[in-house]
């Protein structure tokens, strides 16, 4: 039988005050994620906040003709479920896993319970919420004013950044429904950086030669991203490098 990473692979439990995550540990709940499991659905209830360990989770918005379009990414830096803390039991947005791997989860009750205390903890989780909407506004930008050239490239280093490696598991049509453009698109942006020797893509399987050449080919979106998730947390972003 496979056993769960530790609950502080996840860069947030990591970095949890002691008095916080003596609190915490008897509660963190382990479980595997597999691939397109939807942690929580566009206006459904939310009962847990996932901290991924080695699962990678995208936030995404529907529209009523059924599209949809990738507004965040969460790995091992984050959680799942700001909702539950931040005033609300639902969320417009679907947490759906997009790369399978283990995770923690903690009930609405905890997580509530710690943030009405006022602690070191609400603070900490303030401090990523307001990362994590520093993602969802400068990729809804990026997705307006930028080339799908340099949205794919942002899109690539965002999983370098949450996997361990360069290999992902991942289809044309995935990509195109996560930057919300169509297949063709994505297809002939693919391959420009595979003539280029950036990444190599075959059959549903995708791999980064040369991640220095994406960063060149990127937009500003990614930095300002980096820098602000750096500037409130560097706790965190220190043990994701």
């Amino acid at each position: 039988m496979d056993i769960a990473p530790e609950p502080r692979t996840n860069h947030l439990l990591a970095v949890l005050p002691q008095a916080g995550w003596q609190r915490w540990q008897p509660q963190l709940e382990p479980l595997h994620l597999p691939l397109g499991q939807v942690l929580h659905e566009s206006g459904g209830g939310l009962s847990h906040v996932y901290f991924p360990t080695t699962a990678i989770v995208s936030l995404q918005y529907l529209v009523q003709d059924g599209a949809s379009a990738e507004i965040a990414v969460v790995g091992s830096e984050g959680l799942i479920g700001i909702a539950l803390f931040m005033g609300g039991n639902t969320t417009p947005n679907r947490a759906i896993v997009e790369s399978a791997g283990e995770a923690y989860r903690l009930s609405a009750t905890a997580i509530r319970s710690e943030f009405r205390q006022s602690t070191p903890v609400t603070h900490l989780l303030l401090r990523y919420t307001q990362a994590l909407i520093t993602q969802m506004a400068q990729t809804a930008v990026c997705n307006r004013h930028h080339s799908i050239d340099q949205q794919l490239c942002r899109w690539l280093l965002m999983r370098l950044d949450r996997l361990h490696g360069r290999d992902m598991a991942v289809t044309q049509e995935l990509i195109a429904s996560m930057l919300g453009v169509r297949r063709e698109r994505v297809s002939e942006a693919a391959s420009r950086l595979q003539r280029d020797g950036l990444i190599r893509y075959a059959r549903g399987h995708l791999t980064v030669l040369e991640r220095a050449g994406i960063e060149q080919r990127t937009c500003e979106c990614y930095g300002v991203v980096e820098r602000e998730y750096h500037r409130l947390l560097p706790d965190v972003m220190a043990r994701r490098t």
